[in-house]
C-alpha cells in the first residue's frame, strides 16, 4: 500500500480544465450543481523577473542582502488571493516581504523550464510534483548557502505569516525551528478551554496501532490556549453538520501542543504533545494529523482551511483515497465533479 503524507491547508483549487473553464457568469447545465469560490489572485509588480535558475537567483538575492522565496500558485486560488489582498494590506508585512526577499512565482501547472539549486531541470509542474506541492500557496525560503530554511504549505493569516517572514529572513532561525519560534510567542497553558462531545481521551485512542490495528482512522487535533483561529474552527467548521458527520466515523483526540504529558503515539513510541508537534513541524493552530488503522500517518493539515476543504480531507482519509489516488489535488477535483453531477453546489470558499 502506498501512503503519502500530504501537507494540507492551502488552496484545494481544482486543476481540471473542465472545472476551471466555467466562469461564475456561466449557467450550469440543467441538473448540474454549480462550482463557486474561485478567486483570481492579483500578484504584485515587484516579483523578481527570473530565468528560473534558482542557484543564480539565490546568488543575486544574496548580493542585494536578500533571500529567495519560491511561491507556488495556481489560477483561481482564493487562498493565493487572500495572501496578497489580505496579508499584504498590512504595511509592515508588505514592506518586509519586498525588502527582505526576492519572490519568484512558480505556476504549479506551468510548463516553463526551471533549474533547481542542485542543477536538476524540470518544468514548473514537474517540480511541483517532485516537491509534493499539491496545494497553493506554498512558499519555500532559501538561505545564502542555498538551503531551504522554511516551507509554508498553505495560507497563514497575517500574524503568523509575519512570524514566518521574520524567521525565514534570518532574524530568528538560528538555534531553533520555526515551531519553537512560534511556540515562544504563544502563551503556555495547562488545559484547553474548548471540548467537543465526540472528542475521546488520549488513553482511549492513542494506542500502538502498529501491533493492534484499530477499527477506525485517527484524527489528532493540536491546539493551544488563547487561540483565535482555534476558536473559529470550533465555532464554524466543527459546528457544521457535514463535518461532524464525517468525524463521527473517526477516533478524534484533542491535544494541547504545549503539553509535556507523556503519551503513546500510534507507532508505539512514547513522546509528549509538545515534542510531537515539533516532530511534525507544526506552525499553525489548529493543526490535524491523520493516521490510518495501522498507525501510519497519511495526512497533515497545517494551515488555514475552510469547510469544504476540511471535509474533503476527512473524506479522503475515511475512503482511503490516498491508496488509489496519492494526489489529493486530483482527488478533490473528482469529488467536486461528482457532487456537481448530483446537482450539488460546491463553494470552496464558504465558511
Amino acid at each position: 500500500m502506498r501512503l503519502k503524507i500530504a501537507l494540507i491547508g492551502a488552496c484545494f483549487i481544482l486543476a481540471g480544465p473542465a472545472v476551471l473553464a466555467q466562469s461564475d457568469d456561466e449557467a450550469p447545465a440543467s441538473g448540474q450543481g454549480e462550482y463557486r469560490g474561485a478567486i483570481q489572485a492579483t500578484h504584485p509588480n515587484w516579483f523578481k523577473e527570473s530565468f528560473l535558475d534558482f542557484s543564480d537567483d539565490i546568488d543575486e538575492a544574496t548580493a542585494e542582502g536578500k533571500r529567495l522565496a519560491l511561491y507556488f500558485w495556481q489560477a483561481g486560488c482564493p487562498y493565493c488571493n487572500r495572501l496578497w489582498e489580505h496579508n499584504m494590506a498590512v504595511d509592515e508585512i508588505a514592506e518586509d516581504f519586498q525588502a527582505k526577499f526576492d519572490v519568484v512565482a512558480i505556476n504549479m501547472w506551468g510548463d516553463e523550464e526551471v533549474v533547481t539549486v542542485a542543477g536538476r531541470q524540470f518544468t514548473e509542474k514537474q517540480l511541483a510534483r517532485a516537491l509534493d506541492v499539491d496545494f497553493t500557496p506554498t512558499l519555500l525560503f532559501y538561505d545564502e548557502q542555498k538551503k531551504s530554511v522554511l516551507r509554508l504549505n498553505g495560507y497563514l493569516p497575517p500574524k503568523r505569516f509575519k512570524l514566518a517572514l521574520a524567521y525565514a529572513s534570518g532574524d530568528a532561525e538560528v538555534g531553533q525551528s520555526f515551531n519553537q519560534y512560534v511556540m515562544s510567542s504563544s502563551a503556555s497553558s495547562a488545559s484547553l478551554a474548548r471540548k467537543q462531545a465526540f472528542f475521546k481521551t488520549a488513553a482511549e485512542v492513542l494506542i500502538d496501532r502498529s501491533l493492534t490495528p484499530a477499527d477506525r482512522p485517527l484524527a489528532v487535533l493540536f491546539e493551544i490556549a488563547d487561540c483565535a483561529s482555534c476558536e473559529q474552527f470550533h465555532d464554524l467548521t466543527l459546528a457544521h453538520d457535514d463535518t461532524r458527520g464525517l468525524l463521527a466515523e473517526m477516533d478524534v483526540v484533542q491535544l494541547d501542543a504545549l503539553s509535556d504529558e507523556d503519551i503513546l503515539l500510534p507507532d508505539g513510541s512514547r513522546s509528549t504533545p509538545a515534542k510531537w508537534a515539533e516532530t511534525l513541524k507544526l506552525n499553525y493552530y489548529p493543526s490535524i494529523a491523520f493516521f490510518d488503522k495501522n498507525g501510519d500517518q497519511v495526512m497533515l493539515m497545517n494551515a488555514y482551511f475552510r469547510n469544504f476543504h476540511t471535509q474533503s480531507v476527512f473524506a479522503y482519509v475515511l475512503e482511503e483515497g490516498y491508496v488509489e489516488e496519492p494526489s489529493f489535488q486530483r482527488y478533490i477535483t473528482a469529488r467536486v465533479e461528482h457532487l456537481n453531477e448530483q446537482g450539488i453546489d460546491v463553494d470552496i470558499w464558504e465558511e
